[in-house]
């Protein structure tokens, strides 16, 4: 099968209404392929578990070519604009969301920067910034720009815009993760900082082109920065909104969170307060506080206390040994279960392959059925 005939079935499959991304995974671990999926008779896909008739009549019914004609605009729309589609098979597919669960199934993405550089790191915050916010926020980005990481944020007015336009201003790569299709730049305000971004960093998406700016968008948008991210730093935030939901996510995928502390009263800083009080965010008052916590500090290394990511090759691993490898190099600690759903291996196997890798002083057993690499 060619490589755009491929990529053409796999598309096709995440237009299909009401298809999400675990059901979607479903169905490839049971077809192979997006080809295969879109193959099976109803007989066939009945036997699927999770698959009800609902989703057999979307498969097969009237959405079917509906499907495919947006495959083929979407394709031609890409090959014009440079934007690259990723779908989660792809080796191109950022690996840090490869072991979030609820990862989009294809992401579109326009751009020059590397979604799989070494250090990366969000930054968000209110919509309605304060003179207060804006300066921390530059900042933060002028303290950490001697690491180059990626800098991460939703576009949106306030901290968010700050901060690419901070990490433009300091040389770094800045990538916007966006709740509409990349040919919808919302805010419209933003549009030539974006385009001053597709050199410097890109803009990426799970949104087809064409998609509108919907509120149902917005915390769908969160997850992608969280997991795209080693770290978030929450820099203003009220009592509610969408960076305290970024931050509540990027907890649940086991990554770091820091909060910019305010002054005691000021309802723009009460969000941040709240996550450091709660013990849910580390203080952030000076670029050591980042650079400790993500191991990116120089001095730790010098003094032999920082201990460098392990460097794994391939060739020394089945696939299957080597998928659980990419899963906790990602996720640095995690339970067998996990593992199991990650990998889409059944548990015996993984807990087999667990007790290779141990043997061979890869991996070591936690308390509690957790593994880390040893």
């Amino acid at each position: 099968m060619s490589t755009n005939e491929l990529l053409f079935h796999e598309v096709a499959l995440t237009l299909f209404p009401g298809i999400g991304p675990q059901l979607t995974r479903q169905l490839m671990s049971y077809g192979g392929s997006a080809k295969n999926v879109l193959m099976l008779p109803p007989g066939k896909l009945r036997k699927i578990p999770g698959v009800g008739p609902t989703t057999i009549a979307t498969l097969t019914g009237g959405d079917r070519s509906t499907a495919l004609k947006k495959a083929e605009d979407t394709l031609r729309t890409a090959e014009k604009d440079g934007v690259q589609l990723l779908f989660y098979t792809s080796r191109q597919y950022p690996k840090r969301l490869k072991t979030i669960p609820d990862a989009p199934t294809l992401l579109y993405y326009q751009g020059t920067a590397d979604l799989n550089q070494e250090k990366t790191v969000a930054i968000v915050g209110t919509r309605q910034a304060t003179d207060y916010g804006r300066d921390q926020t530059e900042r933060l980005v002028q303290g950490f720009a001697a690491h180059r990481p990626l800098v991460i944020s939703g576009l949106a007015y306030g901290i968010d815009i700050t901060a690419h336009r901070a990490a433009l201003h300091a040389g770094l790569e800045t990538v916007g993760v966006m709740a509409t299709g990349l040919d919808v730049i919302y805010p419209h305000a933003h549009r030539k900082t974006a385009e001053k971004m597709l050199t410097q960093g890109g803009l990426l998406t799970e949104f087809a082109f064409g998609t509108q700016p919907d509120r149902y968008n917005f915390p769908a948008r969160n997850r992608i920065i969280a997991g795209l991210s080693d770290g978030t730093v929450v820099v203003e935030a009220a009592k509610k909104g969408g960076a305290l939901i970024t931050a509540e996510i990027a907890l649940s995928y086991n990554k770091d969170v820091l909060a910019v502390p305010g002054n005691l009263g000021s309802l723009a800083s009460e969000g941040c307060n709240n996550l450091i009080k709660a013990n849910k965010a580390a203080l952030y008052a000076e670029p050591a506080d980042l650079e400790q916590l993500l191991n990116w500090d120089a001095a730790l290394h010098q003094n032999g206390k920082f201990k460098p990511a392990p460097v794994y090759d391939p060739a020394d691993f089945t696939p299957e040994e080597f998928q659980l490898l990419e899963v906790l190099m990602a996720s640095k600690e995690e339970q067998m279960d996990n593992l199991s759903w990650k990998t889409q291996l059944p548990v015996n196997k993984v807990a087999a392959l667990l007790l290779g890798l141990e043997f061979r002083g890869v991996v070591k057993a936690l308390p509690g059925k957790k593994f880390v690499l040893n």
